[in-house]
């Protein structure tokens, strides 16, 4: 059976970055970061498998060669998860499955009067091609949760992450551009796209 290409019309190699994802928010805030790079980004509807693994890089490593191998071109995903200093990392590397089955307001009834607010988010980049085992760029940004939620921007676990370096604000009340100054994600994607362009 030939192997199935998906290569977008009108992006020469080397001045785009092929990122498998379903998730627009993401694709909007990687699109924003690697633009300061020149780097146009394209977001391709590849399937993907994600493994459940307590490291973020074992789960990004293996959805990229899943992409890689489903559609021969030289691509990268992203993992992430929030880390709960009081909940000992939950829910960390389960954090999309635990989002999708009790939501935001359930890290917040688990964090009931508990006063260790402390937490971090953690971001993979994995890039491989058909012909390079995958490549890992880390980004990582601490904070605190909030209370309640606050914001209607963003996605995930933004309306109750208050990033450390920030001015109070959690990243759901963040503009796109404004929280790609602190995140984790932007943090890794800044690391990438230095070593994609050059």
């Amino acid at each position: 059976m030939k192997q199935k290409t998906c290569i977008p019309q009108g992006f020469p190699m080397g001045k785009v970055a092929y990122f498998v994802t379903s998730n627009v928010h993401k694709f909007l805030e990687a699109r924003n970061v690697l633009s300061e790079y020149k780097l146009a980004t394209a977001k391709l509807g590849v399937d993907a498998v994600e493994i459940q693994d307590p490291r973020l890089e074992t789960i990004a490593k293996y959805s990229v060669l899943d992409a890689v191998k489903n559609c021969g071109l030289p691509v990268f995903v992203e993992d992430a998860g929030l880390f709960v200093e009081a909940l000992e990392g939950f829910p960390g590397p389960y954090s999309k499955y635990v989002y999708n089955t009790v939501g935001v307001e359930g890290i917040l009834k688990l964090m009931k009067n508990i006063a260790n607010r402390n937490a971090y988010f953690m971001s993979v980049i994995a890039f491989a091609s058909p012909d390079k085992q995958p490549v890992c760029f880390v980004g990582k940004v601490e904070g605190k949760l909030s209370l309640q939620m606050h914001g209607t921007l963003g996605f995930g676990y933004d309306p109750i992450f208050v990033p450390s370096e920030g001015d109070g604000r959690t990243f759901a009340e963040m503009a796109t551009d404004e929280k790609n100054v602190y995140s984790h994600r932007a943090k890794a994607l800044r690391t990438f796209a230095e070593w994609y362009s050059s």
